[in-house]
């Protein structure tokens, strides 16, 4: 199907008359140009139009001016050009923030005299060098970062990921004693990054069932007692080091709960010796609190009404229910996010934006319908 085959095939589903539907098709066209068609994960042959037309015709007559209303109104798409703006901004707004402060502290002097000040800019230099970059997952743009900072941070500062081997920390270690000139050279602060938070389960969380803490700060934390444990005297962080996690986008449910769970895993954390003496999390943009539909009254309650008829429970799996949340029409976590990002669809959007099944009977003779995506998710775990 091509876009203007596309276009009168929405006109045609939609009921719009002819006035009507050339003003949707200008915007149509601009926001598909602009945005929309940029999403990695359609289909072979498609792009945003000819989804959209396919998505609607899963609903009734009435209830697809309902659904084309909330795209049109109501979705945020969060494209490459905006991803790529938070992460150039990530080391001037936070980085070099961090660093200033902390230097301002150790010397006694205000924070606006660091870059003026000739020791306490020799002092900026060296933190920065001890400062290292680590991805949380292949969202936290790790090459980005590198091109935007070319100059100011080194490639052995920044690495993929965050459970590395004892071997790897070595390497990084010897190569900053090297870069500095200093054999007892320790890192001072390490950042963890990644793009999205929607509930920061995936970062930490408590498993109930099974007692313990889970999570990629909980690996990490793993990958670094071991590394510390082997080296021995060797010794990788200063005793006073900071560890500092960002995400360029994040919930603000995500960003109370993260906090408040840190505070409770504090003990756990800290039981090694080797962890920091706090967390420091940080967002480049935190979504609106009234972001999530169903914290607007009234409001798109005739789109959650779909997101209700309009489900099928297999896309609830054990990984889903660690949100804990089974009903899945809201997203992972009931977080009812309208969002997309351009290289993949978060779960914790309405399902209706990013499931894909076909259908059929379920437990307890549920006639369960096909849920079509308009944004294909690309799922995590199979």
């Amino acid at each position: 199907m091509n876009q203007e085959l596309g276009l009168r095939v929405l006109s045609g589903i939609l009921d719009w008359s002819d006035d009507h539907a050339r003003q949707e098709f200008d915007w149509l066209r601009l926001m598909a140009r602009l945005k929309y068609d940029g999403y990695r994960d359609f289909q072979a042959g498609m792009r945003f139009i000819e989804s959209l037309a396919t998505w609607l015709q899963q609903f009734n007559r009435e209830e697809r001016k309902i659904a084309y209303e909330f795209v049109r109104s109501s979705l945020v798409y969060v494209g490459p050009s905006e991803m790529q703006r938070l992460v150039e901004q990530f080391y001037p707004r936070f980085v070099r923030e961090r660093l200033m402060r902390t230097i301002a502290n150790e010397l006694g002097i205000p924070r606006y005299r660091v870059l003026a000040d000739p020791q306490a800019s020799k002092a900026m230099d060296h933190l920065r060098r001890q400062t290292l970059f680590m991805g949380l997952s292949d969202g936290a743009r790790i090459d980005v970062v590198r091109h935007a900072n070319v100059g100011l941070l080194t490639n052995e500062q920044l690495v993929l990921a965050t459970q590395v081997d004892k071997d790897k920390w070595q390497e990084l270690l010897n190569k900053l004693r090297e870069d500095t000139n200093d054999k007892q050279a320790r890192f001072a602060v390490v950042y963890l990054l990644d793009d999205f938070m929607g509930t920061g389960t995936s970062l930490l969380r408590f498993d109930d069932e099974k007692k313990k803490w889970k999570g990629k700060l909980i690996r990490f934390k793993d990958s670094l007692d071991a590394a510390v444990s082997g080296m021995g005297k060797d010794q990788l962080l200063q005793p006073n080091w900071q560890l500092c996690v960002h995400h360029y986008i994040g919930s603000a449910g995500a960003r109370a709960a993260i906090e408040s769970r840190a505070v409770e895993a504090h003990a756990f954390l800290s039981n090694s010796g080797s962890w920091a003496e706090a967390v420091h999390f940080t967002f480049g943009t935190v979504l609106p609190v009234d972001f999530p539909i169903d914290k607007n009254e009234g409001h798109h309650d005739r789109f959650i009404a779909l997101t209700q008829t309009y489900y099928d429970p297999i896309i609830r799996s054990s990984h889903t229910d660690v949100g804990k949340v089974t009903h899945l029409g809201l997203g992972y976590g009931g977080c009812a996010l309208p969002l997309v990002l351009d290289h993949n669809t978060p779960n914790n959007s309405v399902a209706l934006l990013w499931a894909e099944t076909e259908g059929g009977e379920r437990d307890g003779g549920i006639q369960a319908p096909a849920m079509r995506p308009l944004f294909r998710r690309r799922q995590r775990h199979a």
